[in-house]
């Protein structure tokens, strides 16, 4: 998994999640000594960087925090769910624990809330954003963000050069309207992936957000995609697919992203990747940094990544740690090794150096996380198959989303 913004949400690995802690009552190594273990995933590609930065920053902490030690284990992304949930349903959890915002509703209840240890003076440094995606329904906070990330519209510049454009998109219609241009040089205006297997954060979400929708009523207790904002949006979606406007085959099929026209510079804008990604390929001088599309909002997806202290943990150490690490000193390093942004308000600039990545950090307002509610990722493993139904014909638009709310609105009653 080569960065924590591309994480696709296999439903298997979900349901084996929901089965194990269905039983627990706590986690955590646990036993109250002063030894804290941690599992965390690399969000720092490089391993060698990845080892280098924690190994530093255990040090430092110890060495201020006398007395206790902190063991930090490295595990792939690939089923971290199951074994995450298995090792607590069994009592051999970590006592902290790396999580993103759609994860923290399955372990609810084996997680001690931030708002026990945090401090009120660093709660107030955290920004909206940051704050809003850790946030349960009951107003708790699920974890203690280290680290956001944001998926803004961007374009290939030399494409607008092929076909004489100096205007970038900015809505829905103004990115509808370059198709047939683009088309006619052989390019497509966007790039769309359909594959069951990615996470709608990426994909579809955005466009429900951009027309006004959301994927949950605001109590939680109704799925709300198949509103009038949901089927405007796969309607759009569709016209894209059926008007040449997107490549078809990437409704169906994810190949290496070196391999598709993103990467052959055959594509005018996409908000399913980012820079980092682009770059090999298009080169930074290129990549033109926009603000999501705008249909009723201007609003994109974006991700926070939180350390979560479960249940069994000795709470003061683990909370001694884990408000180390957001630090925004100690979170920097963290952050600008994986190409992310700070959660906090007073953390230093990042890339003032680098045009690019700071044109995406000042899209971080305009990001969302997605629902931090339990069975998102149930609602999210029906709609995206049905989604692939109404791109390849096989339904409408409005059928899709209805058979996807009857499908998920069963698996909410399951509660």
């Amino acid at each position: 998994m080569p960065r924590l913004r591309n994480v696709a949400l296999p439903v298997l690995a979900t349901a084996l999640a929901a089965t194990a802690l269905a039983g627990c009552g706590g986690s955590g190594s646990g036993g109250g000594g002063n030894t804290v273990t941690m599992w965390t995933y690399p969000v720092i590609f490089d391993e060698a960087k990845n080892k280098e930065y924690w190994d530093g920053l255990v040090k430092k902490f110890e060495k201020k925090h006398k007395g206790i030690e902190v063991k930090v284990e490295t595990f792939p992304w690939a089923n971290r769910d199951t074994s995450l949930a298995t090792a607590i349903g069994s009592g051999k959890g970590p006592d902290v624990v790396y999580l993103v915002p759609d994860q923290l509703p399955k372990y609810a209840r084996n997680i001690v809330p931030a708002d026990d240890y945090m401090p009120e003076k660093a709660r107030a440094d955290y920004t909206g954003f940051a704050l809003k995606s850790v946030t349960a329904q009951d107003g708790k906070l699920l974890g203690t963000p280290v680290l956001t990330s944001a998926n803004p519209l961007i374009c290939d510049k030399r494409v607008f050069e092929k076909i004489g454009e100096k205007e970038y998109p900015s809505t829905w219609e103004d990115l509808e309207k370059l198709g047939p241009k683009l088309k006619k040089k052989g390019y497509y205006a966007t790039s769309y992936s359909g594959d069951t297997q990615q996470t709608l954060n990426l994909t579809f979400y955005p466009l429900l957000w951009q027309a006004g929708g959301d994927v949950f009523s605001k109590d939680g207790k109704k799925v709300a995609f198949n509103g009038k904002e949901g089927v405007r949006a796969l309607t759009y979606l569709k016209k894209l697919v059926d008007g040449g406007m997107t490549d078809k085959d990437l409704v169906t099929t994810t190949p290496k992203l070196e391999q598709t026209p993103v990467a052959k510079g055959k594509v005018a804008c996409t908000w399913q990747n980012t820079p980092a990604d682009v770059e090999p390929f298009w080169g930074k001088k290129n990549t033109v940094v926009r603000p999501p599309l705008k249909d009723a909002k201007s609003i994109g997806y974006g991700t926070v990544g939180a350390l979560s202290m479960l249940k069994g943990a000795n709470t003061e150490a683990a909370g001694d740690w884990i408000n180390f690490v957001a630090e925004p000193e100690n979170a920097a390093g963290l952050e600008k090794q994986s190409s992310n942004f700070p959660a906090r308000k007073s953390a230093k600039e990042l890339y003032g150096d680098d045009e690019v990545q700071s044109a995406v950090g000042d899209t971080l307002p305009k990001m969302n996380a997605g629902p931090v509610k339990d069975k998102a990722r149930e609602a999210m493993g029906v709609l995206a198959p049905e989604i692939q139904h109404a791109l390849l014909g096989k339904k409408s638009p409005k059928k899709a989303l209805d058979d996807a709310a009857k499908a998920a609105e069963a698996q909410l009653a399951r509660r």
